[in-house]
């Protein structure tokens, strides 16, 4: 699990064709510290396994899904990815419940400085299958980052970005047309889930209850 608080950017170092996978090598000063052969890791927002660990680089192999349903398909070498390692358990619970399960791809808009602020709207489309589980001030995975939605307008989602997390990400190396992965709130799926099933038969009827003497 993830809580979508990114802890580095990395930079692909290449993409080769393996077979019907490609297997992507990312470079990461950081996180490579930690990591051992079999962990995962949310890269932009999809938990990987990680493989062929160097001193400055790691490997993941990608599933010919994973590349057509994620913003992968637009990776290339030199690309920043957002890296989090899995949260511990005796760790800080920084975000919101992340899975690094991609639910749809959006697309950005802009990311437009807020006049005479610091700060920055990102204005993106969200797919249908994002869109029914996003509401006003609530939860959202961008590339892996948690966000918070700041106006929601049908499938026109705002959200306020600080200046640290278009820094630290790799929100500043995107540009309008670019797909971003996003993963909907875990709790608006089960809620849903919860409020689509029918309610349970009873087998008490009026004459029941009237020969128990009610």
């Amino acid at each position: 699990m993830f809580t979508g608080i990114i802890e580095e950017v990395g930079a692909v170092s290449s993409i080769h064709q393996r077979g019907e996978n490609r297997r992507v090598t990312i470079r990461a000063d950081q996180s490579i510290r930690e990591l051992k052969t079999g962990d995962s890791i949310a890269v932009s927002g999809v938990c990987l396994t990680v493989l062929n660990i160097t001193s400055a680089t790691f490997s993941a192999d990608l599933a010919p899904e994973t590349w057509a349903r994620t913003s992968f398909s637009r990776m290339r070498e030199g690309s920043l990815l957002n890296l989090e390692l899995p949260m511990k358990v005796d760790g800080r619970f920084g975000g919101h419940i992340v899975q690094g399960h991609v639910d749809g791809v959006g697309k950005l808009l802009t990311l437009e400085r807020i006049a005479d602020s610091d700060n920055w709207w990102l204005h993106l489309e969200l797919p249908a299958e994002v869109e029914k589980y996003s509401v006003f001030k609530g939860s959202i995975t961008i590339e892996g980052i948690s966000l918070t939605i700041a106006k929601l307008e049908g499938t026109k989602c705002t959200i306020a970005i600080i200046p640290h997390s278009v820094a630290h990400t790799n929100l500043h190396s995107l540009k309008p047309g670019d797909l971003l992965n996003l993963e909907a709130d875990l709790i608006a799926k089960y809620v849903e889930k919860m409020l689509r099933r029918e309610p349970t038969q009873s087998s008490l009827t009026v004459e029941e209850l009237v020969r128990q003497g009610f």
